[in-house]
């Protein structure tokens, strides 16, 4: 869904509100190879129009399956997450007050406000680094193969420790027994 700028500027007293259903999936799916599928994005939301900016909220709902950090099994992930953004065209930016961190202003290439591109760039960053399926998430058994297992870093420390101590430098292995000859 796109809004001229020409056409949102008949909304400055009164916010433009929409509620949209999306189909990004072959957008995504392009974009991030790790993409399963994508249920169709339900955006509910508003835009306020001001005189140096456009703000744009939202709150979207969709499930997306990807595969588990874990087993790589797919895992169906319900994501609900909101958004606020602030938009200005390059003459709004430049005249704009200092109230606005600059890391916060999304600059208009064009004279279009276009809702799919922020849903689809938000939902991508909502994506968690790890995704497990719920059998996994109640489980603490990691996969295993044959001469291979996957380690927590808790037991790989345990591990580490019990070699250090268990292993003596052949070396000093002499060296070892002359400290206890003289004990005696």
């Amino acid at each position: 869904m796109k809004w001229s700028l020409l056409e949102l500027r008949k909304y400055q007293d009164m916010p433009l509100t929409f509620e949209e259903t999306l189909d990004l999936k072959n957008e995504l799916m392009e974009r991030d190879n790790q993409i399963i599928d994508l249920a169709p994005v339900n955006v509910k939301g508003l835009v306020t129009v001001g005189k140096q900016e456009y703000l744009l909220h939202y709150t979207a709902n969709t499930v997306i399956t990807l595969p588990s950090t874990r087993s790589l099994e797919p895992v169906e992930l319900p994501l609900q997450f909101s958004v606020d953004e602030v938009f200005m065209t390059p003459e709004q930016y430049q005249q704009k007050d200092e109230l606005v961190p600059e890391e916060e202003i999304l600059i208009l290439e064009t004279q279009t406000l276009d809702l799919s591109d922020s849903v689809a760039d938000n939902l991508l960053l909502e994506i968690p680094m790890q995704i497990l399926s719920e059998e996994e998430r109640n489980t603490n058994e990691l996969p295993s193969g044959d001469d291979w297992e996957v380690l927590s870093e808790e037991d790989y420390q345990r591990q580490q420790e019990s070699k250090e101590q268990t292993t003596t430098d052949p070396r000093l292995a002499k060296l070892a027994s002359l400290f206890e000859e003289e004990e005696e």
